[in-house]
């Protein structure tokens, strides 16, 4: 396989990494809310949000790829460079 090939899946991984990474805080701050929550709080609409937004970061929504973005570059890169098997 061409170094090339191999640099590019190797570049749109980590590039997809990044976006994921980024996305990520966004499930933390959610998870933070639910953490914080009180007992006078809407616990359930808390969960809700939270489920909602690592839906959002899984499968990027309406705004990216999502973490199904980095699954793709992932196989991508396995296959090129056979560390799939």
């Amino acid at each position: 396989m061409a170094k090339d090939a191999v640099q590019d899946a190797r570049d749109e991984l980590q590039k997809e990494y990044e976006q994921f990474r980024k996305q990520y805080g966004r499930v933390l701050e959610a998870v933070q809310r639910v953490s914080d929550a009180q007992p006078t709080d809407d616990i359930h609409g808390l969960l809700k949000r939270l489920e909602e937004v690592v839906e959002e970061v899984r499968t990027g929504g309406l705004m990216g790829s999502g973490a199904k973005g980095h699954r793709s570059a992932l196989e991508k890169y396995l296959k090129i460079t056979g560390a799939g098997h």
